[in-house]
């Protein structure tokens, strides 16, 4: 397996400090850049701020966790083929249904169930306009007649991963996804998972590659404060905070190797609070587990 190493952000990132991310991370070695998307948090549009990323370096990868409910699905296919195309095959997507909290609840739009409906008939309808062919839909997150989209992704076929924990996004995610990045899980919980998921991909008469399995890890360099642990075990369906986020360095280094030998490859490793060198903290990051990477 080629293991890869991806670097996540969290809160505010003004002009300067994405540029220090992004040389951090060119110059380090890491395979790619991450955003996730929360319309509420003080986070960067992951799609604009990944087409900036794209223009300052022309090595990284960019990916994103980003919400596919809430959106025009032939816009979003367009915005997606559009950064693919003009990276020149770059993008990492993951699709996420989003948090099931207030604001970001009412935010996106959509309840708990619509989300998971848009995604089942949503992502099928996004991969069917990256081809480019006309395309004619009529459902209920989408209707429209002949659709021709272009340009088309530089990726043939452009990826989509999940993400998700619960029954019901394992199955999806064997049914209609490409890949698997989910977070807040023991390695244990990621195995069984990831054997749920290759059941249902075969089920349905397809197969996800055995390179396309990540995880998405959260770190800190002390205890956690009482309310990040509680955001963490809310999260994690009750966990003890202490099984899922390594703190430390050589804690990081285990954590993420548990992962690879369950037969994961793909890693964004994101620090719980930002640093007040993003340099200084990448630095740290490589001597600690750029290693890792075959």
């Amino acid at each position: 397996m080629k293991v890869r190493i991806g670097i996540g952000t969290g809160g505010t990132l003004d002009a300067e400090a994405l540029v220090a991310v992004i040389d951090a991370i060119d110059d380090l070695g890491f395979d790619s850049l991450w955003l996730s998307e929360v319309l509420t948090a003080p986070v960067p549009d992951p799609l604009v701020a990944l087409a900036f990323a794209g223009a300052h370096s022309a090595r990284i990868k960019l990916g994103t966790t980003m919400l596919l409910p809430g959106r025009n699905p032939v816009r979003l296919a367009k915005e997606c083929a559009t950064l693919d195309a003009l990276s020149s095959g770059r993008l990492l997507l993951t699709f996420v249904p989003g948090l099931g909290q207030e604001p970001e609840r009412s935010a996106i739009g959509l309840s708990t169930a619509s989300r998971n409906a848009a995604i089942e008939e949503v992502l099928p309808l996004l991969r069917r306009l990256w081809t480019g062919e006309p395309v004619s839909h009529h459902g209920a997150y989408a209707d429209f007649e002949a659709v021709s989209l272009s340009p088309v992704p530089h990726q043939h076929p452009l990826e989509a991963w999940l993400g998700g924990m619960s029954p019901a996004a394992l199955d999806r995610c064997g049914r209609l996804g490409d890949g698997w990045l989910p977070s807040l899980c023991t390695a244990d919980e990621a195995a069984s998972g990831k054997k749920v998921i290759d059941e249902a991909a075969a089920r349905a008469g397809r197969s996800i590659s055995e390179e396309h399995f990540g995880i998405s890890v959260g770190y800190a360099h002390g205890p956690l404060s009482e309310r990040a642990a509680m955001t963490v075990a809310a999260r994690s369906r009750g966990h003890d905070p202490d099984e899922l986020v390594p703190v430390g360095w050589d804690a990081l280094r285990d954590h993420i190797r548990r992962f690879i030998e369950v037969g994961f490859s793909k890693f964004v490793v994101r620090p719980l609070a930002p640093p007040a060198s993003w340099r200084a903290e990448l630095e740290e990051v490589a001597e600690a587990v750029i290693d890792l990477q075959t």
